[in-house]
């Protein structure tokens, strides 16, 4: 973890992983702690007005979540990149 995410203090940041960075949007994903629970989230910030401010959020509460998500976007994937 190199710089501050703009999340607010009510999450613990454990751990994330910049997808996509530039002057004008900011692309992550985090391991957020909230209430002693720990989950992941993908998180989409704009710049804009001199900050960065939530576009999207997109948690993933559980491996059967996320092995329904990576199932779906591999089903579709070759619909969209060939």
């Amino acid at each position: 973890m190199s710089e501050k995410l703009p999340l607010s203090d009510f999450y613990k940041v454990i751990d994330y992983v910049t997808i996509f960075k530039n002057d004008k949007w900011w692309e992550a994903v985090v391991v957020i702690e909230s209430y002693g629970r720990r989950s992941i989230a993908m998180y989409l910030w704009q710049f804009r007005d001199g900050t960065w401010k939530r576009k999207h959020k997109f948690h993933i509460r559980s491996v059967d979540e996320w092995n329904k998500v990576k199932t779906a976007v591999d089903q579709l994937a070759p619909k969209v990149y060939g």
